[in-house]
């Protein structure tokens, strides 16, 4: 007499939590470079600069200065 074999669910099982891994991985990576879009980290990086060569300007003396003139 033949025996039912139970049904192994194991690879669907596996098969099913890669997928979905996969696809958490895939939404949350596109949620963090929304706000690369919008162009708020260049705007954020040129004010940034200009302050930066501003503050590299306002601190060389001039040859007047120097002269003390």
């Amino acid at each position: 007499m033949a025996e039912e074999q139970e049904k192994d669910y194991t690879w669907a099982i596996v098969g099913v939590s890669i997928a979905a891994i996969v696809l958490l991985v895939v939404l949350l990576k596109k949620d963090e470079t929304k706000h690369l879009e919008s162009g708020a980290v260049a705007q954020l990086q040129t004010e940034t600069f200009g302050k930066i060569e501003k503050r590299k300007t306002s601190n060389n003396s001039s040859a007047e200065q120097i002269s003390g003139k």
